[in-house]
């Protein structure tokens, strides 16, 4: 993983989206033409951002996230296996490893998150990082809650948070980690 731009880095190629409906509400994917993404956001989120000027719409492109998401969303995926460009500091990149670790249908706390990552008094940066994940659902920081296992602030918001830790534990997920 790089270190995160936005817009596009020169030299990088123009990006495209598409927005997709869910049961969490409508998402954006955003990536390269060759279908790696760079981005999964919710179009009408805590912090919604509008497609950057030079995006381009295409609404074929990302069939294998499409197709990922729908296995996800009825049950079926626990693991997805897409091509990821996530750009950011060594510390959030490090962050965004430990969250692909924690398992399909479990939570773990920021806390818990950062002793992963060597920083063990960073639970503050970990939740810092956790909000700056740019591609949601896939890199699952909606599993990381409060030390008391309380929903604490997700990009879709807190039901949307509810809804797909409940979807994981319904399909067979595990339990609580910490």
């Amino acid at each position: 993983m790089q270190a995160r731009g936005h817009p596009t880095p020169p030299g990088d190629p123009p990006l495209v989206y598409r927005e997709l409906p869910s049961p969490v509400g409508p998402l954006r994917l955003v990536g390269a033409p060759d279908g790696t993404l760079w981005q999964l956001g919710f179009v009408a989120g805590r912090h919604p951002r509008p497609p950057a000027s030079g995006w381009r719409e295409d609404r074929r492109a990302f069939a294998d996230v499409v197709a990922q998401l729908a296995e996800y969303f009825a049950g079926a995926r626990r693991e997805f296996d897409l091509r990821l460009e996530m750009r950011g500091s060594p510390f959030q990149c490090a962050v965004w490893s430990a969250l692909r670790a924690i398992p399909y249908g479990s939570t773990t706390s920021y806390a818990e998150v950062a002793a992963r990552v060597g920083r063990p008094a960073a639970s503050r940066a970990v939740g810092a990082a956790n909000g700056a994940n740019p591609v949601a659902i896939i890199v699952p920081c909606h599993r990381v809650v409060g030390a008391n296992g309380t929903l604490t602030g997700f990009g879709g918001g807190l039901p949307a948070k509810q809804f797909l830790l409940d979807l994981e534990r319904a399909a067979g997920g595990q339990q609580r980690l910490i």
